[in-house]
């Protein structure tokens, strides 16, 4: 089933993002000429994602693969999803989860909820790091943290090729993950 691709603003503040899910194509408005013109940023969906599902390359017509990685529904009350019902996490390899992109990026987001203290890193196409993030403290439900379940991470860089979530010695979940190209 195809689903029309939504530009929009929401909460984030991205204006004229790509919300998409795995078989959405870019909409008839986006064409000039006979030419396509992509979207700046994009915002996944993974609800179109089977649970317990390997993600890889499902997301690499936009421009980016996924490694050690999972969509889950989780069961788990503590860490809820906030967009929808499928969030991912980092497997089989709990605790770490890397997003390589196919042409630069120079912002990338997720919305992350915690159990231990997290670092989002990027690095540019030589493999040095150029920018990272850190979530200070678990932000679980009932963690008793100051931060919020599914609390907003990001890195910007002019020309991210490649970003790591890692959680020391914990797992992770990821909701509404975000890029943007670099122009």
């Amino acid at each position: 089933m195809r689903e029309n691709t939504i530009f929009e603003s929401d909460r984030s503040g991205i204006q004229n993002q790509i919300i998409t899910s795995v078989w959405q194509d870019i909409v008839e408005e986006n064409t000039d000429s006979d030419q396509i013109i992509p979207p700046r940023c994009i915002r996944l969906n993974f609800d179109d994602l089977k649970s317990f599902e390997k993600l890889h390359n499902q997301f690499k017509h936009w421009g980016l693969i996924f490694d050690n990685s999972l969509v889950i529904q989780p069961s788990n009350p503590a860490f809820p999803s906030r967009s929808g019902l499928k969030v991912v996490m980092g497997s089989p390899k709990s605790g770490s989860l890397e997003v390589t992109f196919l042409r630069p990026a120079s912002f990338v987001s997720a919305l992350v909820t915690s159990s231990q203290r997290l670092v989002l890193s990027a690095y540019n196409q030589n493999g040095q790091l150029v920018n990272e993030s850190v979530l200070g403290t678990a932000n679980v439900v009932n963690s008793g943290s100051d931060i919020p379940p599914n609390a907003l991470i990001s890195v910007t860089a002019s020309c991210i090729k490649r970003v790591n979530f890692c959680c020391f010695d914990g797992n992770f979940t990821l909701d509404e993950f975000r890029f943007c190209f670099a122009i």
